[in-house]
């Protein structure tokens, strides 16, 4: 930092009060991690010089030796840490890697079907101002609204009579277990492809903790920075069937230039995925977010479904105060240096931009070394905040009582 400090010191300023921010603050956004230091190391190296269009050993560009070899090594990590046939490793997002599997396996106009972004899914299952909704015809299932769960029986019925070209399973929002195998039959059943997102959830797919999508689909997409704690970017997973299409559609289709660095961070990642101490941190992730919900439940916030699977849960407001927005109730949150994000709750009756939801999630405390006795304080200083209604001095004193607690558990690549 110290020569960013001496050439830009407006922006290592900025850099240093965000390392600030985080280190001062719990990271409850379901979708945020922290990346290790080595996984920094890649990003800020020398690749990010590297013009590298194509392929290893197919490239546009000489002097391609070293970088080719890096994206090999990533391509053949991500192969061995999901089980997968092949592997591309250049999206520069989830979005992208989903988008360039409808480009190699889909024309415009045919038909995708994923889950309602209201109940859970992504903008990029179909969302109709998203290119994925624009593009392509986009129809979806979604939760029953008893049991805020997808019924595997009326997904069935809904597909059978849809008979979209590809069906899309993956999830932002769903804080369930998702039954591949069932979504595999169903598609074979409908005589569609079946693509499985799973960004939010990778992590806990490569440790076991999750069904493997892998075996069922033809296509198999994934960020690397939540739950799998990468870098940012995406890769996709296919059958070999599918290898050349895919790679065509990611490069020349939608991308120009790889990231080279962000391409060895991956690679980094993926080493670290297949260390046994990544299963023990996949395992703390659940029980930590299975604690923090039942700690919730027991002081009456009701949750959507009824708690969580997974690593992630959604707070229906309503039940304790109706008149607070899941907006405000984020903004108060944060005040108190805890960070999470207002989420819709399956048939929110408010908009997109108040919502009636909180989402809460668990990776990136689980990252500092967080554990069970923790999420009952959280759950404690946030049922106090939001029944103060904002208080300035509920608030006040849980941002110092948060402050210590991030200084016994600091960010762990923030020693720099």
């Amino acid at each position: 930092m110290e020569r960013l400090e001496q050439a830009d010191p407006e922006i290592a300023h900025l850099i240093r009060r965000e390392h600030q921010r985080q280190n001062g603050t719990l990271e409850l956004i379901a979708s945020e991690n922290h990346v290790s230091i080595p996984v920094l190391n890649a990003l800020g190296s020398v690749l990010t010089d590297k013009y590298a269009e194509g392929y290893p050993a197919k490239r546009w560009y000489c002097g391609c030796d070293q970088v080719d070899k890096v994206e090999q090594l990533c391509i053949d990590r991500a192969k061995e840490l999901f089980g997968a046939e092949h592997a591309n490793v250049q999206p520069h997002s989830g979005t992208s890697a989903n988008l360039a599997v409808y480009l190699a396996a889909l024309k415009p106009g045919q038909k995708i079907m994923g889950m309602d972004l209201a109940h859970g899914g992504h903008l990029s299952h179909g969302l109709s101002i998203n290119l994925s909704g624009a593009v392509y015809e986009a129809t979806h299932y979604g939760v029953q609204d008893d049991t805020e769960r997808l019924d595997m029986d009326k997904v069935r019925e809904q597909v059978l009579a849809e008979k979209p070209d590809m069906l899309v399973v993956g999830a932002s929002a769903y804080p369930r277990t998702i039954d591949f195998a069932a979504f595999g039959e169903i598609a074979k059943e409908a005589g569609s492809l079946l693509l499985a997102d799973i960004a939010h959830i990778a992590g806990l797919v490569v440790s076991k903790m999750h069904p493997d999508p892998v075996p069922y689909s033809d296509f198999v997409t994934t960020t690397n920075h939540k739950t799998l704690r990468g870098p940012r970017g995406g890769i996709v997973l296919s059958t070999q069937d599918w290898a050349t299409k895919v790679d065509r559609a990611i490069f020349p289709g939608i991308q120009g230039g790889p990231l080279m660095h962000a391409i060895a961070a991956k690679a980094v990642a993926f080493l670290e995925a297949m260390k046994p101490e990544f299963k023990n941190y996949a395992g703390a992730i659940i029980t930590n977010a299975r604690v923090l919900a039942e700690e919730l439940l027991g002081r009456d916030w009701r949750l959507v479904s009824g708690g969580t699977d997974n690593h992630l849960m959604l707070v229906d407001l309503r039940s304790k105060l109706p008149d607070v927005t899941g907006h405000q109730a984020a903004i108060w949150l944060s005040q108190a240096n805890l960070i999470c994000n207002k989420n819709a709750i399956p048939f929110d009756p408010r908009p997109p931009v108040q919502t009636s939801g909180l989402r809460l999630g668990t990776p990136a405390i689980t990252s500092r070394g967080l554990g069970t006795q923790h999420m009952k304080q959280i759950a404690q200083w946030i049922d106090e905040i939001l029944m103060s209604q904002g208080d300035p001095k509920v608030i006040d004193r849980t941002a110092s009582a948060v402050t210590e607690l991030c200084l016994e558990f600091p960010v762990p690549n923030h020693n720099l």
